[in-house]
């Protein structure tokens, strides 16, 4: 249904009317101000429900005790503060992670959509209000002189009209159309939140694996060095008549091998650098991370109830303000269903000559309602709330898979922490059994009893052991990071900014909240 108020040319109104102008208009605007806050047409919206178990299965145990080992969230938890990174101790990770908020570019355009979806809400509210317009004129004209009804002599012509027009919100549209422009920006918001997490997320998944970079590339300046020395020990053997030119070239060969997998290494590791510089709004070449290894395991994150995870995670939020908003365009839609009240108020002052433009007899005004009501439509108005319902449908389907993603991320790295802590005590035991090998394999040889390709196995065996529980370390922290953020990294929805503050121009709460 369209809601349309037309103006036409005021009529002018002299005498008794005049004096009734003021109680007139008065109770008409009282009137429809009284109607206008009485009813409001549409389904209430009601957070539909969502699958939460009571508890997540994949929680490490110890076995110990028989229960879970992780903790629950307290207050005073650097996650529950919203700086999630400062669980890991580091300083360099940390002034990396305060740059993110500042400088990425993201961020900022995410930012600036939310600032465009605040003035929406800003924008909707002010159809509450009346419009009042003036269109001040001075026209001078001369009409035809073959007509009787003109004499053919120029006429000019001054006018200054206010219209005022204010539509009555009987049903609730526009209430409506104002919480569904506050619910979308408060989607907004969430949606910047969620991106915030997602990018600090990133570097500090980026800075981890940087740092396994960091403790492969350690590990291989070792290997060299030790491989340099077997090299040096063939030599002597060949040179002493006791070992073949075989052996050399087997050490030769694992030498050089073990030089260019290190020297590999620098591609990757610049490319991590890379990443992070841009993450933090530098150019690739502002940014030098200094090396060394991964020094530290996981630290325990704290975990909290399945139910709590609605109001943690900022995408979530998201989806569920959607939903909200969508639900209110169904009320809009309905309302097409019935009337349209508008007032039309119009007052000025006209006159044929300039100095009496602004006396007193120069006056006008006419007002009046309007009432419109669509009589058929061909099926219109029905079709837009089956579309309004169905858009509410899929903002359902939307909210309850991305509940589900969710719970399947916090599942997916409570597995991976819990499996890959248990592989990397196997992983370590292994490192120590082929490190013994080695040296067994090595006295084995210097007696003679063994070839060298004996010791370039077990060399190898070692080497590929020592460089996979560097891996799995640089992966544990990866998925404490990747748990962290599927927890919400501390964020909160009662950090959403509330619709009074959104129609007021108030900026949001600070995110992370300020310690």
């Amino acid at each position: 249904m369209r809601l349309m108020t037309t103006f036409k040319r005021p009529m002018r109104s002299k005498g008794v009317g005049d004096r009734r102008l003021p109680i007139f208009l008065g109770l008409a605007v009282a009137g429809l101000l009284l109607v206008s806050s009485s009813c409001r047409v549409g389904p209430q919206y009601k957070r539909p429900t969502a699958p939460v178990p009571v508890a997540f299965k994949e929680l490490p145990v110890d076995d110990s005790q028989g229960m879970a080992s992780w903790k629950q969230a307290q207050p005073s938890d650097a996650l529950a503060r919203g700086k999630w990174w400062e669980l890991y101790n580091d300083s360099e990770l940390n002034a990396l992670e305060e740059q993110v908020s500042i400088s990425n570019q993201n961020l900022q355009a995410a930012e600036a959509q939310f600032r465009e979806a605040r003035y929406a809400v800003r924008i909707a509210r002010s159809n509450l209000f009346p419009t009042v317009s003036a269109t001040p004129s001075i026209v001078n004209a001369r009409g035809s002189g073959t007509t009787k009804l003109s004499s053919g002599s120029a006429t000019t012509t001054y006018d200054l009209p206010v219209d005022l027009s204010y539509q009555a919100d009987i049903w609730g549209s526009i209430r409506r159309s104002v919480q569904s422009s506050a619910e979308t920006a408060q989607a907004s918001f969430a949606q910047l939140e969620n991106a915030r997490l997602s990018y600090q997320a990133e570097l500090a998944q980026d800075y981890f694996e940087l740092r396994g970079t960091d403790g492969e590339r350690e590990l291989l300046e070792t290997t060299v060095k030790s491989y340099q020395e077997y090299f040096q020990l063939t030599q002597d053997r060949f040179n002493s008549g006791v070992a073949s030119g075989a052996d050399v070239a087997l050490a030769q060969t694992q030498l050089n091998t073990a030089r260019a997998q290190l020297i590999d290494l620098g591609v990757a590791r610049a490319q991590f650098e890379h990443a992070m510089a841009v993450l933090t709004g530098q150019a690739p070449a502002s940014l030098s991370v200094s090396s060394r290894p991964i020094t530290i395991t996981p630290p325990p994150v704290p975990i909290g109830l399945p139910s709590a995870l609605l109001e943690r995670r900022p995408d979530i939020a998201a989806t569920e303000r959607q939903m909200a908003a969508a639900n209110e365009q169904i009320g809009i839609a309905q309302v097409a269903y019935y009337p349209a009240l508008s007032l039309g108020l119009a007052a000025g002052l006209e006159s044929a000559e300039f100095l009496k433009w602004f006396s007193w007899p120069s006056r006008f005004w006419s007002v009046g309602p309007a009432l419109a009501e669509t009589l058929f439509d061909a099926g219109r108005r029905r079709a837009q709330v089956g579309q309004a319902q169905a858009a509410y449908d899929a903002t359902v389907a939307t909210y309850r898979q991305t509940v589900l993603t969710a719970f399947q991320q916090v599942e997916d790295n409570l597995a991976a922490l819990r499996i890959l802590e248990k592989e990397a005590q196997a992983e370590d035991e292994a490192v120590k059994a082929a490190q013994s090998a080695l040296e067994i394999s090595t006295y084995q040889y210097k007696a003679g009893t063994v070839n060298y390709l004996s010791v370039i196995t077990e060399q190898a065996i070692l080497l590929q052991d020592q460089v996979q529980a560097v891996n799995i370390l640089t992966r544990r922290m990866s998925a404490s990071v990747l748990l962290i953020e599927a927890l919400g990294g501390g964020w909160n929805a009662s950090q959403l900014p509330t619709p009074q503050n959104l129609a007021s121009g108030k900026e949001p709460p600070p995110s992370p909240p300020s310690r």
